[in-house]
């Protein structure tokens, strides 16, 4: 065999997906959950699977697991159904939403006891749980009791217990909530540095400005279904364009003539119809013309602001929803 052509089987082997999803189908007591679900992950690579709750995710999670019956469609890591296949399944790390940590326990001996679940050996489980504190950043508080830990150190160990085996693709549900901001960044930086080594990361969340800021890709999953997927900067460029976002938020009542001003000027209602959202085309001009043909139609305003289109407005104009924060 040639050399170019083992070159360019290597390429394939590097582009393949790690993880295919397709058709993913299923159902609870006659109401679908999942509808036909596609989704794939490659190396080095973080997918922001992102929707309210209810959405599926979960779901989907727990098929990727191989722990659900699925009613149509596949699930394959490595060419492999984890559904059916042990080796399969050791190739995923899952890091749930909840911190499943022994709070009595130190950070090091969560992290052996883990191990050992895992099916590690001893000794190899105290060098995975050395290894894990390390790149957590946590190598210095090994033996401090949980406890003791802040939220956001907590979270750290959980993702830590995930990746203790090297898996090849890590689920994280919900990995910063309820964390400070200053330990969410600390949680970027670790999921940055895990990619960066090759790992495959499924992110599923309902932060849009978590995704847009990790995600190299995003599947917005609305009632069962992968409602858009691509690149964050991509799908927000598909559905602004070059204009920016608009908010209106209203501080009184809202007349028949000022809902049909807002319809003309393109905005939407969100949740309670209190906030108006739409795209702003024609710059500066246009946002000092719409503050004052509100003003001229009595519509009573507390806040109007622009700003650069995120997924946010993307999930908006997609859903006429807003995602909770």
């Amino acid at each position: 065999m040639g050399s170019d052509v083992v070159s360019n089987l290597r390429t394939s082997e590097a582009d393949a997906p790690l993880l295919e999803v397709r058709g993913v189908e299923r159902a609870f007591n006659g109401r679908p959950a999942l509808r036909g679900v596609d989704l794939c992950l490659r190396r080095g690579e973080i997918y922001g699977l992102l929707g309210p709750n209810g959405a599926g995710k979960t779901s989907l999670v727990r098929a990727i697991c191989g722990r659900l019956r699925l009613d149509g469609g596949s699930v394959r890591l490595r060419g492999r159904d984890p559904a059916r296949r042990p080796e399969a399944r050791r190739r995923l790390g899952l890091v749930p939403q909840d911190v499943a940590l022994y709070s009595d326990l130190t950070a090091r001996e969560n992290l052996e006891v883990f191990g050992r679940l895992l099916g590690l050996a001893s000794r190899e489980a105290r060098s995975s749980a050395a290894n894990a504190l390390e790149t957590i950043g946590l190598a210095d508080r090994a033996d401090d009791r949980l406890a003791t830990l802040s939220g956001g150190m907590r979270r750290r160990v959980n993702i830590a217990a995930g990746i203790l085996h090297r898996p090849e693709v890590l689920l994280l549900d919900e990995p910063t909530v309820g964390v400070d901001p200053s330990a969410r960044e600390a949680i970027h930086d670790l999921l940055r540095r895990l990619w960066k080594d090759g790992l495959a990361i499924l992110l599923t969340t309902h932060d849009l400005d978590q995704a847009e800021e990790l995600a190299h890709r995003v599947g917005l999953l609305v009632e069962g279904r992968i409602r858009a997927e691509g690149p964050p900067e991509t799908l927000i460029r598909e559905t602004f364009g070059e204009s920016k976002e608009v908010a209106v938020v209203l501080s009184g009542p809202l007349a028949a003539d000022g809902r049909a001003l807002l319809e003309d000027a393109g905005l939407e209602p969100v949740g309670d119809g209190t906030t108006w959202i739409g795209p702003l085309g024609g710059g500066l001009d246009a946002f000092s013309d719409l503050g004052q043909r509100l003003s001229e139609a009595g519509v009573a305003v507390g806040e109007l602001r622009v700003r650069e289109p995120g997924l946010r407005g993307v999930y908006f104009r997609l859903t006429g929803e807003e995602l909770p924060s």
